[in-house]
């Protein structure tokens, strides 16, 4: 678990790299002294919004850098290279709120028929990924939440995130793998 204090400065280190990389075009570098936990390899992603709207959305689902350095990195990709949106310009930096989520390892979820995974999904609490071959969509725990659906719902905009049909979680072959957050906001 993430404290409130590490929060509190992903998300200031966050915000620091996006306006020094569109300001300065450089990479910020991270500090040395940082909490331990910070330097622990773990999924990060971060969520740009401007007056309520998303702008941009990146990370890592999986744990494969330090936390601090991943934040800087996806935090520089979403308000950079998210290719849903325009880069992010410096004139609208101070609109842009940012958020950090910090997300546990996925896990498959083992089910012996495609109904079971309304049993084993709990909106507001779990993060979806669907997996069929080369397709691949995550959608974070707060989207249903924000978007009030329900667990099939969920499922549903996950596999077409994927590029799927909306009912590839039926379907035989298909991989749903669920993961947590922490998230921290301005």
């Amino acid at each position: 678990m993430i404290s409130d204090e590490d929060g509190e400065f992903l998300v200031k280190l966050a915000r620091n790299a996006i306006e020094t990389y569109i300001n300065d075009k450089k990479i910020i570098n991270i500090p040395d002294d940082l909490n331990p936990i910070l330097n622990e390899e773990m999924g990060a992603f971060v969520t740009l919004t401007r007056n309520g709207d998303l702008r941009g959305c990146i990370g890592y689902p999986e744990p494969v850098k330090p936390l601090a350095q991943a934040v800087v990195e996806v935090a520089i990709s979403a308000g950079t290279q998210d290719p849903r949106f325009p880069p992010v310009t410096a004139s609208e930096l101070e609109e842009i709120h940012v958020e950090v989520s910090v997300l546990t390892k996925p896990e498959l979820i083992e089910v012996q028929k495609p109904a079971q995974y309304l049993e084993k999904v709990e909106v507001g609490r779990d993060g979806l990924i669907v997996e069929m071959g080369m397709y691949r969509g995550l959608l974070l725990p707060q989207v249903p939440v924000e978007w009030n659906w329900d667990i099939e719902d969920f499922l549903a905009n996950t596999c077409m995130k994927a590029g799927l049909p909306s009912d590839c979680w039926l379907q035989e072959g298909v991989k749903i793998y669920s993961f947590q957050s922490q998230i921290f906001d301005e």
